[in-house]
């Protein structure tokens, strides 16, 4: 349904940092990296974060999140690791979330400006 979303940041070199090593666990890396833009993706860029005069102000209780596709377990738990080495908030450790689904396995990570993000999968 969605081709893409952007997401403001303040500081694009700490933001590029944090997904660089976040979603390289994911088969995600930057396709773009402009002086105020970076594209991520595999084969096109699907997430855009640039630099914004007014970045959307971080509340956990919006409910709003970006959830990645995530090849294995191993993956969801490197993509949590990398995240929190890189200046990012744990919203969730590694693990089973029975709740949405017998095999659903996830991590929760609040990046550097307050953005939710999630990596999820369904493989053993």
């Amino acid at each position: 349904m969605l081709d893409h979303i952007s997401i403001g940041v303040a500081d694009l070199s700490k933001a590029k940092r944090f997904y660089d090593a976040a979603l390289a666990p994911l088969g995600y890396r930057c396709l773009h990296a402009g002086a105020d833009a970076l594209g991520y993706g595999d084969t096109d860029a699907a997430l855009w974060v640039m630099t914004a005069a007014r970045p959307v102000p971080p509340d956990d209780a919006s409910g709003l999140h970006v959830c990645f596709r995530a090849p294995s377990r191993a993956a969801v738990d490197a993509f949590h690791a990398a995240g929190m080495a890189q200046g990012g908030r744990d919203n969730g450790a590694p693990g089973l979330r029975p709740d949405y689904g017998a095999t659903y396995y996830a991590a929760f990570v609040v990046d550097p400006d307050g953005y939710r993000v999630e990596a999820h999968t369904e493989s053993a």
